[in-house]
Protein backbone atom coordinates (compact mmCIF):
# COMPACT_ATOMS: atom_id res chain seq x y z
CA UNK A 1 0.00 0.00 0.00
CA UNK A 2 2.59 2.17 0.72
CA UNK A 3 4.83 1.71 -2.27
CA UNK A 4 1.54 2.66 -4.44
CA UNK A 5 0.77 5.07 -2.69
CA UNK A 6 4.41 6.73 -3.16
CA UNK A 7 3.89 5.91 -6.64
CA UNK A 8 0.87 8.07 -7.24
CA UNK A 9 2.73 11.49 -6.12
CA UNK A 10 4.93 13.70 -7.16
CA UNK A 11 8.95 12.82 -7.15
CA UNK A 12 9.29 13.46 -2.87
CA UNK A 13 12.84 14.57 -3.50
CA UNK A 14 13.71 18.14 -3.88
CA UNK A 15 17.16 19.30 -4.68
CA UNK A 16 17.89 23.84 -4.32
CA UNK A 17 20.16 25.45 -6.82
CA UNK A 18 22.11 26.68 -3.81
CA UNK A 19 21.81 22.90 -1.70
CA UNK A 20 22.23 20.14 -4.16
CA UNK A 21 25.47 18.48 -2.79
CA UNK A 22 23.62 18.79 0.76
CA UNK A 23 20.17 17.24 -1.08
CA UNK A 24 22.00 14.18 -2.77
CA UNK A 25 23.77 13.49 0.15
CA UNK A 26 20.24 13.23 2.40
CA UNK A 27 18.93 11.44 -0.44
CA UNK A 28 21.58 8.50 -0.86
CA UNK A 29 20.95 7.71 2.97
CA UNK A 30 17.58 6.20 1.58
CA UNK A 31 18.78 4.65 -1.64
CA UNK A 32 18.56 0.98 -1.26
CA UNK A 33 20.05 -1.95 -3.62
CA UNK A 34 16.48 -3.07 -4.29
CA UNK A 35 15.82 -0.04 -5.87
CA UNK A 36 13.01 3.20 -6.50
CA UNK A 37 9.89 1.28 -4.85
CA UNK A 38 11.86 0.39 -1.77
CA UNK A 39 13.69 3.36 -1.80
CA UNK A 40 10.27 5.21 -1.67
CA UNK A 41 9.18 2.97 1.33
CA UNK A 42 12.23 3.67 3.00
CA UNK A 43 10.97 7.31 2.58
CA UNK A 44 7.77 7.07 4.11
CA UNK A 45 8.84 4.27 7.12
CA UNK A 46 11.41 7.20 7.78
CA UNK A 47 8.74 10.23 7.85
CA UNK A 48 6.27 8.05 9.82
CA UNK A 49 8.85 7.41 12.29
CA UNK A 50 9.41 11.07 12.78
CA UNK A 51 5.03 10.99 13.49
CA UNK A 52 4.69 12.88 10.15
CA UNK A 53 6.79 15.72 10.84
CA UNK A 54 7.08 18.54 8.11
CA UNK A 55 10.50 20.04 9.69
CA UNK A 56 11.62 16.45 9.20
CA UNK A 57 10.50 16.95 5.74
CA UNK A 58 12.67 20.11 5.25
CA UNK A 59 15.78 19.16 7.00
CA UNK A 60 15.77 15.89 4.49
CA UNK A 61 14.93 17.84 1.70
CA UNK A 62 11.77 15.82 1.00
CA UNK A 63 8.73 17.98 -0.14
CA UNK A 64 5.84 18.04 2.18
CA UNK A 65 3.22 18.12 0.44
CA UNK A 66 3.85 15.06 -1.83
CA UNK A 67 4.64 13.08 2.01
CA UNK A 68 0.90 14.48 2.78
CA UNK A 69 -0.70 13.28 -0.71
CA UNK A 70 0.84 9.83 -0.46
CA UNK A 71 -0.74 9.82 2.86
CA UNK A 72 -3.74 10.68 2.19
CA UNK A 73 -4.07 8.01 -0.89
CA UNK A 74 -2.85 5.19 1.73
CA UNK A 75 -5.88 5.86 3.74
CA UNK A 76 -7.96 5.60 0.81
CA UNK A 77 -6.66 2.07 -0.06
CA UNK A 78 -6.66 1.17 3.21
CA UNK A 79 -10.50 2.14 3.59
CA UNK A 80 -11.17 -0.08 0.20
CA UNK A 81 -9.37 -2.97 2.01
CA UNK A 82 -11.39 -2.66 5.21
CA UNK A 83 -14.58 -2.65 3.11
CA UNK A 84 -13.79 -5.71 1.05
CA UNK A 85 -12.83 -7.14 4.31
CA UNK A 86 -8.73 -7.71 2.99
CA UNK A 87 -6.32 -8.63 5.51
CA UNK A 88 -3.02 -5.85 5.52
CA UNK A 89 -0.15 -7.57 6.31
CA UNK A 90 3.20 -6.08 6.55
CA UNK A 91 6.43 -7.55 5.04
CA UNK A 92 8.38 -5.68 7.58
CA UNK A 93 11.93 -5.83 6.15
CA UNK A 94 11.67 -8.54 4.14
CA UNK A 95 11.63 -6.87 1.01
CA UNK A 96 12.10 -9.49 -1.10
CA UNK A 97 8.53 -9.84 -0.49
CA UNK A 98 7.63 -6.17 -1.82
CA UNK A 99 9.53 -7.06 -4.76
CA UNK A 100 8.19 -10.55 -6.22
CA UNK A 101 4.80 -8.71 -5.29
CA UNK A 102 5.81 -5.63 -7.90
CA UNK A 103 6.99 -8.14 -10.66
CA UNK A 104 4.21 -10.27 -10.27
CA UNK A 105 2.08 -7.13 -11.12
CA UNK A 106 4.28 -5.37 -13.78
CA UNK A 107 5.90 -8.30 -15.51
CA UNK A 108 5.57 -6.68 -18.88
CA UNK A 109 7.36 -4.24 -17.56
CA UNK A 110 10.87 -5.89 -17.99
CA UNK A 111 13.67 -5.23 -18.93
CA UNK A 112 17.13 -6.54 -19.80
CA UNK A 113 20.27 -5.37 -19.77
CA UNK A 114 21.90 -4.65 -23.46
CA UNK A 115 25.63 -5.54 -24.16
CA UNK A 116 26.37 -2.35 -25.79
CA UNK A 117 24.21 0.41 -24.29
CA UNK A 118 20.94 0.65 -21.60
CA UNK A 119 18.63 -1.71 -21.59
CA UNK A 120 16.29 -3.49 -23.57
CA UNK A 121 12.72 -3.92 -22.73
CA UNK A 122 11.36 -7.75 -23.06
CA UNK A 123 8.29 -7.16 -24.38
CA UNK A 124 9.27 -4.90 -27.81
CA UNK A 125 12.60 -4.67 -27.11
CA UNK A 126 12.59 -1.08 -26.99
CA UNK A 127 16.19 0.60 -25.89
CA UNK A 128 15.62 2.63 -22.64
CA UNK A 129 18.19 3.61 -19.96
CA UNK A 130 17.74 4.05 -16.52
CA UNK A 131 16.58 7.42 -15.06
CA UNK A 132 20.08 9.63 -13.78
CA UNK A 133 17.75 9.55 -10.48
CA UNK A 134 17.37 6.38 -10.18
CA UNK A 135 18.49 4.53 -7.14
CA UNK A 136 20.43 1.87 -9.34
CA UNK A 137 22.21 4.37 -11.61
CA UNK A 138 25.30 3.51 -10.73
CA UNK A 139 24.81 -0.43 -10.12
CA UNK A 140 23.04 -1.52 -13.89
CA UNK A 141 21.48 -4.46 -12.64
CA UNK A 142 21.27 -7.70 -15.14
CA UNK A 143 16.90 -7.81 -15.37
CA UNK A 144 14.85 -5.05 -14.11
CA UNK A 145 11.18 -4.09 -13.58
CA UNK A 146 9.94 -0.50 -14.38
CA UNK A 147 7.19 2.02 -13.22
CA UNK A 148 6.90 3.83 -16.34
CA UNK A 149 9.04 5.32 -19.41
CA UNK A 150 9.63 9.03 -20.10
CA UNK A 151 10.86 10.53 -23.07
CA UNK A 152 13.48 13.26 -23.00
CA UNK A 153 16.53 13.05 -24.69
CA UNK A 154 16.45 9.32 -24.42
CA UNK A 155 13.50 7.27 -23.45
CA UNK A 156 14.36 6.56 -19.58
CA UNK A 157 12.52 4.51 -17.09
CA UNK A 158 11.51 6.04 -14.10
CA UNK A 159 11.32 4.04 -10.63
CA UNK A 160 13.21 0.94 -11.04
CA UNK A 161 13.73 -2.44 -9.64
CA UNK A 162 16.15 -4.84 -9.45
CA UNK A 163 14.91 -8.44 -10.24
CA UNK A 164 16.22 -12.29 -10.67
CA UNK A 165 15.06 -13.75 -13.65
CA UNK A 166 13.68 -16.73 -12.40
CA UNK A 167 10.94 -14.71 -10.41
CA UNK A 168 9.37 -13.81 -14.19
CA UNK A 169 8.34 -17.27 -15.65
CA UNK A 170 7.88 -18.27 -11.80
CA UNK A 171 5.25 -15.14 -11.27
CA UNK A 172 4.01 -14.82 -15.03
CA UNK A 173 4.48 -18.58 -16.42
CA UNK A 174 1.54 -17.25 -18.91
CA UNK A 175 3.46 -15.08 -20.41
CA UNK A 176 7.47 -16.18 -19.83
CA UNK A 177 9.26 -19.46 -19.93
CA UNK A 178 12.90 -20.75 -19.23
CA UNK A 179 15.28 -20.75 -22.26
CA UNK A 180 15.68 -24.09 -23.71
CA UNK A 181 19.61 -24.09 -24.02
CA UNK A 182 19.14 -26.99 -26.43
CA UNK A 183 17.33 -25.27 -28.72
CA UNK A 184 19.11 -21.94 -28.73
CA UNK A 185 21.55 -20.17 -30.28
CA UNK A 186 25.01 -19.92 -28.74
CA UNK A 187 24.56 -16.06 -27.76
CA UNK A 188 20.83 -16.70 -26.40
CA UNK A 189 22.11 -19.26 -24.96
CA UNK A 190 22.80 -17.32 -22.10
CA UNK A 191 20.00 -15.25 -21.74
CA UNK A 192 17.63 -16.44 -18.53
CA UNK A 193 14.27 -16.50 -20.02
CA UNK A 194 12.14 -16.36 -23.65
CA UNK A 195 8.94 -15.89 -24.50
CA UNK A 196 5.98 -18.26 -24.12
CA UNK A 197 4.27 -16.46 -27.16
CA UNK A 198 4.55 -14.71 -30.01
CA UNK A 199 2.08 -13.58 -32.71
CA UNK A 200 3.84 -11.92 -35.19
CA UNK A 201 7.38 -14.17 -35.51
CA UNK A 202 8.13 -17.30 -36.65
CA UNK A 203 8.09 -20.03 -33.65
CA UNK A 204 11.90 -19.85 -32.64
CA UNK A 205 12.18 -16.08 -33.00
CA UNK A 206 13.30 -14.30 -29.91
CA UNK A 207 10.89 -11.23 -29.79
CA UNK A 208 7.99 -10.96 -27.69
CA UNK A 209 4.86 -9.87 -28.95
CA UNK A 210 2.64 -7.13 -27.32
CA UNK A 211 0.18 -7.93 -24.48
CA UNK A 212 -3.07 -9.55 -26.03
CA UNK A 213 -5.67 -7.64 -24.89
Amino acid sequence: LTVTAMLSVENPFFRPRDKQAQADMKKAKFMQPEGDHISLLCVYQAWEASKFSSPWCYENFIQARSMLRAQDVRKQLVTIMDRYRLDLLSSGKNYKIVCKAITAGFFTNAAKKDPQEGYRTLVDQNHVYLFPGSALFSKSPEYVIYHELVMTTKEYMRNCLAIDAKWLYELAPAFYKKADPNTMTRAKRKEKIEPLFDRFNPKDAWRLSRRRG
